[in-house]
């Protein structure tokens, strides 16, 4: 048995916007999974807003499984909902990303500890292991789309065996809620090479069972990575406002 299929990698705390089965889902989860694919993938571009007969209309579904959709999608953070206003998907700014990317990393770092309490079976950590080789590949021949993706592969795998399944859940909502601002940087992103050292690092203290050095390795990964996407978002976003976020807290 191949290393590839006595592992499988999970993408479920970075899931890629799709709609491939949607046609096969019940009206509520269709409507959920098209109106979430538009607006992450900008065709549904912020600021939009939209009344909830014409997204039903735009969807081809009632009415009722949209609001439902809507919903779902206000709770993640990527519209807001204004009763006989619409439907309006949510502006991103700095200061959003800074916020959302303060949970997601903290998150983060909680789950790759605990695999290294866990422990890597070999076929995981061949598995691990390999995605890095070819990450480091892909840096060599500059292609930074391809190894961003597998890049994505290597995180989600390492968090799918960390044993909390609604650690992981909560890691792809906000995952959702900043995938718009990490596809606006991927052309301004250098080589990744200090990235795929601090990879081989967690890797290391993962296969060892070293929770604290695992837990601090990803720590300054995430602390790096998190200021450099910060750093290249600050010509793209508008800064935002501090006081937004403390009103959505209330």
């Amino acid at each position: 048995m191949s290393p590839e299929r006595a592992f499988r990698s999970n993408r479920a705390t970075r899931p890629h916007p799709t709609l491939s089965g949607v046609e096969h889902m019940p009206a509520r989860e269709r409507a959920y999974h098209d109106l979430r694919y538009r607006i992450l993938t900008g065709r549904l571009a912020p600021g939009t807003t939209l009344l909830e007969t014409e997204l039903a209309a735009l969807l081809s579904l009632s009415r009722t499984p949209v609001r439902e959709a809507a919903i779902k999608l206000a709770e993640e953070g990527l519209v807001s909902i204004r009763a006989r206003h619409g439907i309006t998907v949510r502006d991103l700014s700095l200061r959003d990303v800074a916020d959302i990317l303060d949970v997601f990393s903290a998150l983060e770092i909680r789950a790759v500890a605990l695999v290294a309490r866990r422990g890597l079976s070999k076929p995981e950590h061949v598995h691990l292991a390999g995605l890095l080789d070819r990450m480091e590949r892909h840096t060599g021949t500059g292609d930074i789309a391809r190894w961003s993706d597998l890049d994505d592969d290597f995180h989600s795998s390492m968090v799918s065996l960390c044993g909390n399944g609604r650690l992981q859940h909560t890691l792809g909502e906000y995952w959702g809620q900043q995938f718009r601002a990490r596809m606006l940087i991927l052309p301004l992103r250098p080589a990744p090479h200090q990235s795929n050292l601090e990879h081989r690092e967690i890797l290391a203290a993962v296969l060892s069972r070293d929770e604290e050095g695992a837990r601090r390795a990803h720590e300054r990964h995430r602390a790096r990575a998190d200021a450099q996407q910060l750093a290249l978002l600050k010509s793209r976003l508008p800064p935002g406002d501090p006081r937004d976020s403390e009103e959505e807290a209330r």
